[in-house]
């Protein structure tokens, strides 16, 4: 009976140390990582002796971006089968709105700034980037993500070495406006989700207005003249993470572009426009002091953090439609 009573004693004391190590483990690796100085991340990839390039800060910052995904507390979180990784969510939706954005770039690289023209041949290693940064998140095994992401890091680092290797046939990227308005809309659409679905945290009563402005529009489906739209409860948390997640790696990017594409946006005097976006990102990415993504209803007692974000983003959203529209200006 004693020796019993120890064994179930002894099991208990691992179940509730297991139980502590996971809960350490949980909040250790549920940080986000820093916001890190592109100019400084660029000079530390470039090859000694080698002299700085256009293009090269924006294909350092997306390469960061990425091994940062990769490597940070806990390593990569999405595809996690075991514990503390399976029980956590805010860090996966992070890593998700991070993916994303860096899918969107990857493919404005190998698609538009790496090419001069539409029959330009496209570049080899971005043409392997772009597939590997596009597979699943949430594979496990055979094979990983972190494997396939990898080599997509890999092929970026050859092109990035490939941007100052002094051969004007091999690695391109064109800092033209044309090529920075064609991400932007994408970069557009991204944000203006996000905004749409932050606000949805409270329900909203939306006018459906899939068609307007064009009288001849048509849709495969009918939809009614008024919808309402709400963010289930057990997703706030998700979508507000996802939007910081994707604002904290948009950041890193236009103010990689800014140095990239300066000369286009002088000439296009759209740098304010620039730093207008940057300072409104910069501002998702304050401190969440609350333990728990609040979800209060408008200008009710309790805050609302996904209202907050989508104020952040529908703001930076604006100024990037200032922004196109300067930079389609002659």
């Amino acid at each position: 009976m004693e020796r019993s009573l120890t064994l179930v004693r002894a099991l208990g004391v691992l179940v509730l140390g297991y139980v502590l190590v996971v809960l350490v483990l949980m909040f250790w690796w549920d940080d986000e990582p820093a916001i890190f100085d592109v100019r400084q991340n660029a000079r530390e990839m470039m090859r000694v002796g080698t002299d700085t390039v256009v293009g090269d800060v924006t294909t350092a910052a997306l390469i960061r971006v990425m091994r940062t995904v990769l490597e940070k507390r806990g390593g990569y979180l999405s595809n996690d089968i075991f514990p503390p990784g399976v029980f956590m969510d805010n860090m996966p939706s992070w890593e998700f709105g991070v993916i994303t954005q860096s899918r969107d770039l990857v493919r404005a690289l190998r698609n538009d700034f790496s090419r001069s023209q539409t029959q330009s041949v496209e570049d080899p290693d971005l043409v392997i980037a772009d597939p590997q940064f596009h597979f699943d998140t949430e594979s496990w095994i055979l094979p990983a993500t972190e494997g396939e992401y990898r080599r997509g890091i890999e092929a970026l680092e050859r092109y990035l070495a490939r941007l100052s290797d002094g051969n004007p046939r091999d690695g391109q990227f064109y800092a033209r406006a044309d090529n920075l308005r064609d991400w932007l809309a994408v970069v557009e659409k991204r944000l203006g989700s996000l905004s749409q679905r932050l606000s949805a945290s409270v329900g909203q009563a939306r006018v459906n207005t899939d068609l307007q402005g064009d009288p001849a529009a048509a849709r495969s489906k009918n939809a009614p003249g008024e919808m309402v739209v709400k963010t289930p409860w057990l997703e706030l948390d998700d979508v507000f993470y996802e939007a910081r997640g994707s604002a904290w790696a948009l950041l890193h990017f236009l103010k990689a572009i800014e140095v990239d594409l300066q000369g286009v946006l002088q000439d296009k005097n759209a740098l304010v426009s620039m730093r207008q976006i940057i300072r409104e990102l910069e501002a998702t990415q304050q401190t969440v002091w609350s333990p728990v993504i609040l979800n209060g209803d408008g200008f009710g007692m309790l805050a609302n953090h996904s209202l907050v974000m989508a104020s952040y983003l529908s703001r930076a959203n604006a100024a990037v439609i200032d922004l196109r529209s300067l930079l389609a200006q002659g």
